[in-house]
């Protein structure tokens, strides 16, 4: 099959068969010149939400990627110690298992099994 394409104002004849292509310059531009269609302005990027500040005092535990949450494994006032699993964390398409960085207090859950994180988001906080 043979069609013609104009490209940066030059006409060429491409010839594709079984999935391949070739293409052939086949002179000068066309005899109906093409008026290009202006692009339509890129819709303005939402200004991303400010982060909220945890609701509980002591160290932040934060999310080390963007994800997922498929289980919380603490709860608000629960005492845990350093490698306790609080989170597991869904991302491409693997299963992190988000531990307590130390020994402590459990004072605030940030987030809810279902919800989505970014990179930075907090999780809980530590006392």
């Amino acid at each position: 099959m043979k069609y013609i394409v104009t490209l940066n104002g030059k006409k060429y004849e491409v010839e594709v068969e079984r999935g391949q292509a070739t293409a052939v310059y086949a002179g000068e531009a066309p005899a109906q010149p093409i008026q290009p269609t202006p692009a339509p302005a890129p819709a303005p990027a939402a200004a991303p939400a400010p982060a909220a500040a945890p609701a509980g005092k002591g160290e932040v535990v934060a999310s080390p990627m963007p994800g997922a949450i498929l289980d919380v494994r603490c709860q608000s006032g629960q005492k845990v110690k350093a490698g306790d699993i609080l989170f597991i964390l869904e991302a491409m398409k693997m299963e992190n298992e988000i531990c307590a960085p130390r020994d402590g207090t459990v004072t605030a859950v940030c987030v809810s099994k279902g919800g989505q994180v970014e990179t930075g988001t907090a999780l809980c906080t530590l006392a």
